[in-house]
C-alpha cells in the first residue's frame, strides 16, 4: 500500500488531495491546524487509511514528530509521496502589511517547506520512486505587487524544487512542485488586505461571479490541483506542474524578456486593485 503524507490537509487543495488519494486506495496522513476541518475529512473518508493529527507547521517537533508517527504504520516505514501544501497570504501595498504578518507567511509556505523536506527525506529514502511534491503558485512565476511577500515564498519554493530535485537523485528520491493559478479555494476570500483602499475581501459568491470565464486565470476548482498532485506521482520527469498548464506562458515569457512581463503587470494592475465600497 502506498502512502502520502499531506499539509494544510483541512481545506482547499489538500483536502482535495487526500479525498482523491485515499479514493486511489493509499493510506494518508492528513495535518492541518483546522481541527474541525480534519473532523469533517475524517467522516467522510472513516478511518480506514485515513490517519489524522492537529498540527502547525511551524512547529518543527510537532511536524518531525507527526511524520514519524505516520510512518510507523507504513510497510517497512518509509514514505511515498511528501505534499507540502500548507499556506496562507497577506495582500496590500508591501509597506501596509505588518512585519508580523509578513513573517507569519514565511513561516508558513517557506520555512514549513524546509522542515517538511529535512523531515520527510528519511522516509522518502526508503521507497524506490518517492516524490516530495510542494505547492508553488502562478505567483512564483513573477513577482505579483499587492502580494510581494507571498509572491517571494512561492519564488522560494519553486528555487528549493529545482535545487532539490537535482540533489535528490542521488537518493532515488523525486522532487516536483504545482503552480496553480487562481483556484477556487478559502484562501482568495479570507485573506487579510492591509491596504486601506476601500477594498474588502470578496465573497464567494462574487469572486465566482468576476472571476474570468477563460484564459489562464480563470477560476480552477481544487480538485484540478489535486489531479495535477496524482499525475505528479506517475510522471518520473516532469518538474513543475502549471493549473491551468497555461500558466507556463508567464515563466516562458520572463526567460525572453522579464521587462515585457513587468510593462503587462503595470498595465494590469488596475484591474488587480480591491473594488472601492
Amino acid at each position: 500500500m502506498k502512502s502520502i503524507f499531506i499539509t494544510g490537509a483541512g481545506s482547499g487543495m489538500g483536502r482535495e488531495g487526500a479525498k482523491l488519494f485515499h479514493a486511489k486506495g493509499w493510506r494518508v496522513g492528513a495535518v492541518d491546524r483546522n481541527e474541525d476541518g480534519l473532523a469533517t475529512l475524517r467522516r467522510e473518508l472513516g478511518g480506514d487509511r485515513l490517519w489524522t493529527r492537529v498540527v502547525d507547521v511551524t512547529d518543527k517537533a510537532a511536524l518531525d514528530g507527526a511524520l514519524a508517527d505516520f510512518c510507523a504504520g507504513n510497510p517497512g516505514g518509509g514514505l511515498d509521496m511528501m505534499w507540502n501544501n500548507a499556506g496562507v497570504g497577506a495582500s496590500g501595498w508591501f509597506e501596509d502589511v505588518p512585519y508580523e504578518a509578513a513573517m507569519r507567511v514565511v513561516e508558513v509556505n517557506f520555512k514549513a517547506v524546509l522542515t517538511g523536506a529535512y523531515a520527510a527525506l528519511p522516509y522518502l529514502k526508503k521507497n524506490p520512486g518517492s516524490l516530495m511534491f510542494s505547492t508553488s503558485s502562478s505567483s512564483g512565476t513573477y513577482g505579483m505587487p499587492r502580494l510581494a511577500v507571498y509572491s517571494s515564498t512561492k519564488h522560494a519554493v519553486k528555487g528549493l524544487t529545482e535545487a532539490l530535485s537535482v540533489e535528490w537523485r542521488r537518493h532515488g528520491v523525486r522532487v516536483a512542485d504545482v503552480l496553480p493559478g487562481l483556484i477556487d479555494t478559502a484562501i482568495l476570500t479570507t485573506t487579510t488586505n492591509h491596504s486601506d483602499d476601500g477594498g474588502r475581501p470578496m465573497s464567494p459568491e462574487e469572486l465566482r461571479a468576476r472571476a474570468p470565464k477563460k484564459g489562464m486565470f480563470r477560476l480552477m476548482p481544487a480538485a484540478s490541483v489535486a489531479e495535477a498532485a496524482w499525475q505528479a506521482y506517475h510522471d518520473k520527469k516532469r518538474l513543475h506542474w502549471y493549473v491551468p498548464k497555461s500558466i507556463r506562458a508567464i515563466d516562458l515569457l520572463k526567460g525572453l524578456s522579464p521587462e515585457f512581463v513587468r510593462a503587462r503587470i503595470v498595465k494590469s494592475l488596475p484591474a488587480l486593485m480591491p473594488k472601492r465600497q
